[in-house]
């Protein structure tokens, strides 16, 4: 297994080199431009700039060459910076680009963790007690509703959640983190407080991923229920709960286990648009407000970040499937 780690790890090298260049020039080639928009806010001041200024600081910024020559170096020097442990100054944050994932990164990792949770909590039960009444009414009930909100796009359902729950009732707030408690407020009205405003975005992330979840636990049950061992066991005389619940759930949650390991850039990554349509300062949504301005520094650093968790949720799901399932063996 050692081997076989070392040997992925050394292939995410060049997929993480090839995945930096291709979004390096995606985001060079983009029509936002942080130096115009910047220009053209200080011009609209009266300030007098002049387009000797706009190619000075296409100079400081590293955006004079438009070619792709000057991209090919651009990127390089982009990433003889990032090897040296130095992903640059986010443009618009004013900020190491490190420091600003990891001062935006808890928010969006409690919001998605909890959120997961939750999922599991529901889908897991409801996609066993589905498989087990097949074509049953709650198998359909169940399905429909779960099919339905996996096609509801995150800005309608969470907008929609705005609209009724805040707007309309003002159960919740509409948007962040924290209302304008005082100075003095206590540790626990400040976390409640918090809670508060989470709960909408929460509910919304919920709902719109447990279907997924659901789905895969009922198939993984219709499975394990065909196999010749639960027939063994129904022979046997076992009664149906113990069939259930000690043999056939404990299999199926084999490659639960597995996907499970696969999130975790969706963790630490940040739901994006659900942050944008709640204002939650996590770093999906400062990285896209920072990314729409042209942020350069910020887009490749956290785009590296996520593509560095989708490689080691993948390694980390091989390695997971291999510990719980004693039959496969990992290649050499």
């Amino acid at each position: 297994m050692v081997k076989y780690i070392i040997k992925r790890l050394l292939l995410s090298v060049f997929i993480i080199l090839g995945v930096t260049m291709i979004i390096y020039f995606i985001l060079r080639m983009m029509p936002t431009d942080f130096v115009e928009g910047k220009f053209a806010t200080l011009a609209g001041g009266g300030t007098g700039m002049s387009d000797e200024v706009l190619q000075k600081m296409k100079v400081q910024y590293g955006l004079d060459d438009e070619s792709f020559w000057g991209i090919i170096k651009g990127y390089f020097r982009w990433l003889g910076s990032a090897l040296q442990g130095d992903l640059g100054e986010s443009w618009v944050q004013l900020q190491p680009v490190s420091k600003v994932i990891a001062q935006y990164m808890g928010i969006s990792f409690g919001v998605a963790f909890v959120s997961m949770i939750l999922e599991l909590l529901i889908a897991i039960p409801l996609g066993v007690k589905c498989a087990v009444n097949q074509y049953g009414k709650l198998d359909y009930v169940a399905t429909v509703v779960c099919m339905t909100l996996m096609a509801f796009p995150t800005f309608f359902l969470g907008n929609l959640f705005i609209k009724w729950f805040a707007e309309d009732l003002h159960w919740f707030p509409i948007s962040g983190i924290s209302s304008n408690l005082p100075s003095n407020a206590s540790g626990w009205l400040v976390f409640g407080d918090m809670m508060w405003h989470l709960i909408l975005p929460m509910i919304v992330l919920v709902m719109l991923n447990v279907g997924s979840y659901m789905r895969y636990q009922r198939t993984n049950t219709l499975e394990v229920l065909n196999a010749d061992y639960i027939r063994t066991a129904r022979a046997k005389g076992l009664s149906e709960n113990k069939v259930i619940y000690k043999h056939v759930f404990r299999n199926t949650m084999i490659p639960l286990v597995t996907v499970m390991a696969s999130t975790l850039p969706m963790l630490f990554g940040g739901a994006m648009i659900t942050e944008t349509v709640f204002g939650i300062p996590g770093i999906g949504k400062i990285t896209y407000d920072s990314l729409i301005q042209g942020d350069i520094p910020l887009a490749m650093g956290y785009n590296m970040f996520i593509a560095i968790l989708t490689i080691l949720g993948i390694l980390l799901s091989d390695i997971m499937y291999a510990v719980v399932d004693p039959r496969v063996k990992l290649g050499k």
